[in-house]
């Protein structure tokens, strides 16, 4: 039997304070922008299945019930109890979570609060990025503005995030750009954005990321829709030997590509989250995909959720699922002890990500700069 009795959620966002109808609802299972096929809901996708499978019955219901009986159960218990329930059940022991998207979500401390658990801010670069531009009229403050930023922000926060990856459809120039072109490009911005406009002007998510970088804090990149190796390949190795490590999210379904510059580059981590939660009744084999590539010390569980605490659930009950049955079959089969299985499971489930984002063993303990925790 592997166990993973503790789990550090090295990437999710907070949870909606609002009851949700079936539609709204059952929105939020879904990664497309369109809707479910015809006389479907996205309740039928492998997520939606495993939300069936584990939910009901942290809310006192019989697990695979109908969508609509559970919904029923949730709105009965109220969002917050249900939330409570549902995120002391998932396990999970700490949470680092994104900021960073808008909507009525809860912030870390509410994470801690309601999950019985540890949390951690992972601050969102390009709206920190735009905050900035909303109170800079010429570029010198918004780049004097921008550095301060960073700064201050480091010092609170566990790791940075870009979504560079998403804001532009082209792979970015590995290198940072120069002073006169930042500034140029930080006018024209200015110059066309209206308050609130979001940032994807190449130059910038270049300047912004090389800021992170230059932090020293962990840097978290969203892989988008494409293939991580293209994306960042080349910025990997830029950014070799400069005391910065990068995590790679949502490289799923390009995962094997994730786990292979996990591989080759020493400060290069992979995610597993999404990659778990999209594959539902068949992560194990996703799992054991990403095992054959990434170094055990390079691979880092996460839940990815957003919105639903029902999420958080099942992204950490798919991992111990299919944690368990890829590394029970090798123990069973010989090729692994049971002491080794259990030691890598501790690295993917929390040791990496205490170790990478400098989190202590348990409160009263120490940082790994010092702070206590």
């Amino acid at each position: 039997m592997i166990e993973t009795p503790s789990l550090v959620d090295q990437y999710c966002h907070g949870v909606l304070r609002t009851e949700l109808g079936l539609g709204t609802f059952e929105a939020h299972l879904g990664r497309g922008g369109g809707p479910p096929a015809p006389g479907t809901t996205f309740f039928d996708t492998q997520t939606g299945f495993a939300v069936r499978r584990w939910c009901p019955p942290l809310l006192g219901i019989e697990p695979h019930c109908p969508p609509a009986r559970y919904l029923a159960r949730r709105r009965e218990l109220g969002v917050l109890e249900s939330g409570r329930r549902l995120l002391r059940g998932s396990g999970i022991t700490t949470y680092l979570v994104d900021t960073g998207l808008p909507g009525d979500l809860t912030g870390p401390g509410e994470m801690a609060s309601a999950g019985d658990a540890d949390a951690r801010e992972i601050v969102r670069l390009e709206l920190l990025a735009e905050q900035v531009a909303d109170t800079s009229g010429t570029a010198d403050s918004f780049l004097a503005n921008l550095a301060e930023s960073v700064h201050a922000a480091a010092v609170g926060a566990v790791a940075f995030t870009s979504v560079a990856g998403v804001r532009h459809p082209l792979a970015l120039a590995p290198e940072p750009p120069g002073p006169g072109e930042v500034r140029g490009a930080v006018g024209r911005w200015l110059a066309g954005r209206q308050v609130g406009g979001a940032l994807a002007d190449p130059v910038l998510l270049r300047h912004l990321l090389w800021i992170a970088v230059a932090s020293g804090r962990p840097l978290q990149l969203h892989a988008g829709a494409g293939d991580p190796q293209t994306y960042f390949g080349e910025f990997a190795r830029a950014t070799a030997g400069l005391g910065t490590d990068l995590v790679l999210l949502h490289g799923y379904p390009y995962h094997r590509s994730a786990a292979h510059l996990a591989a080759v580059f020493p400060h290069v981590y992979a995610d597993l989250g999404p990659a778990l939660v999209r594959t539902g009744a068949r992560a194990a084999a996703v799992l054991a995909e990403i095992l054959e590539l990434a170094p055990f010390g390079k691979l880092l569980f996460s839940s990815g959720a957003h919105g639903l605490p029902e999420l958080h659930v099942v992204g950490a009950q798919l991992f111990r699922e299919a944690l368990g049955r890829v590394l029970g079959t090798w123990v069973a089969e010989g090729a692994w002890s049971l002491g080794d299985a259990q030691r890598v499971a501790g690295l993917i489930a929390a040791g990496n990500a205490r170790r990478v984002y400098g989190l202590p063993d348990g409160p009263g303990q120490r940082l790994s700069d010092g702070r206590e925790a």
